[in-house]
C-alpha cells in the first residue's frame, strides 16, 4: 500500500469517529443509556475480535494492561453514559464536545508523565479550548457563572462525566504511549467495557432491550465502523503522512458537531459553532506548541 493510500485509509478513521456521539444517543434513546451503551461495546467487541484476534496477553506490559485497560475502560463507559443521560440531543452535543478538551489534557499531562516540551503557546491554546467550552454551554444568551452553573447541576451526573471522560482519555493516552510498547490491547479493553456495561444493567431498573430495523441497523454500522476505524488509524500512523494525520484529527470536533447535527435532526446555534471552532484552534494551538519544540 502507498503512502497517499495509507494516509486516505487514516483519514476515514477520522470520518468514522465523528459519527460516534449521533450514533451512541440515538441507540441510548432506543435501547436506554446502560442497555444501548453495552449492546454497542459488545457488538464492538465482537468485531474487533473478528477482524483483529485476540491480543496476546503475555506479550503486553502488565502495566499497560491494568492501568492502561482500567482508564480505556471508564474513559468508554464515562463517554457513552454520558451521551446517553443527557436531557436532549442538544446537550448531547454540548457533552461530545466537552470530550475534546482531551488533546489539550494529553499534551499538559504528557509535560508531567513523559517529560513531554512545549512552547509559551501551549497555555492559550489550553485556555481557548477551556473558553471554547464555557461559550458553547451558554447557548445563545449572555454568558454569566450563573448561568453556566445552573446547567450543569440541572444534569450534574451527564456533565461530570463527560468531564471525567476527557480527563481520563488523556491519562490513557500518555500511559499507553509510556507502557504500550507500541503494541494494542483495544479487542481485550472493548470485552471489559462490555462486561462491566452488562453486569450494571442487569442491576438497574432499565427496561427489557426492544430493537427495531432501524436500531439493528445502527448498531450493526457503529459495532463495524469501531472495528474498521481503529484498524484504519492503525494503517494510517505507520505507513501514511503522520503529520497530515495528526493535524487533520485536530479537526475532529468540527466533523462530529457537523455529522452528529445531521443525524440527530437538529439545528445548533451560533455560538455553539463559535464554541466549536475555539475548541479546535485551541487544540492546534497545543499541538503546535509541541511540535515547534
Amino acid at each position: 500500500m502507498t503512502s497517499q493510500r495509507a494516509t486516505l485509509v487514516g483519514l476515514s478513521a477520522i470520518l468514522l469517529w465523528s459519527t460516534s456521539v449521533g450514533l451512541i444517543r440515538r441507540l441510548t434513546e432506543s435501547l436506554g443509556p446502560l442497555g444501548g451503551a453495552a449492546m454497542i461495546y459488545s457488538s464492538s467487541a465482537l468485531c474487533l475480535i473478528l477482524f483483529n484476534g485476540f491480543p496476546p496477553i503475555k506479550s503486553q506490559s502488565k502495566i499497560y494492561l491494568l492501568l492502561g485497560g482500567a482508564l480505556f475502560v471508564c474513559y468508554e463507559i464515562f463517554f457513552s453514559l454520558a451521551i446517553g443521560f443527557a436531557s436532549n440531543r442538544m446537550q448531547a452535543m454540548e457533552l461530545g464536545m466537552i470530550n475534546y478538551l482531551w488533546p489539550c489534557l494529553t499534551i499538559l499531562f504528557a509535560i508531567v508523565i513523559n517529560q513531554q516540551k512545549s512552547r509559551f503557546f501551549l497555555w492559550p491554546g489550553i485556555a481557548l479550548s477551556l473558553a471554547g467550552i464555557v461559550w458553547i454551554m451558554k447557548g445563545d444568551g449572555v454568558w454569566s457563572l450563573s448561568l453556566m452553573w445552573h446547567n450543569i447541576i440541572a444534569n450534574p451526573v451527564a456533565y461530570g462525566l463527560a468531564f471525567a471522560a476527557a480527563i481520563v482519555w488523556a491519562l490513557y493516552c500518555n500511559v499507553s504511549r509510556r507502557f504500550g510498547g507500541g503494541k494494542s490491547g483495544i479487542s481485550l479493553f472493548f470485552v471489559a467495557v462490555s462486561a462491566v456495561l452488562w453486569r450494571q444493567y442487569l442491576f438497574s431498573e432499565e427496561p427489557v432491550l426492544s430493537f427495531s430495523l432501524t436500531t439493528v441497523l445502527e448498531l450493526l454500522f457503529i459495532a463495524g465502523s469501531t472495528a474498521l476505524s481503529y484498524m484504519a488509524w492503525d494503517i494510517g500512523i505507520q505507513r501514511g503522512n503522520l503529520t497530515l494525520l495528526a493535524t487533520a484529527s485536530y479537526f475532529t470536533p468540527m466533523l462530529s458537531a457537523l455529522l452528529s447535527a445531521l443525524w440527530l435532526n437538529i439545528i445548533p446555534t451560533f455560538s455553539f459553532w463559535q464554541g466549536v471552532l475555539m475548541i479546535t484552534v485551541g487544540s492546534l494551538l497545543s499541538w503546535m506548541a509541541t511540535r515547534s519544540s
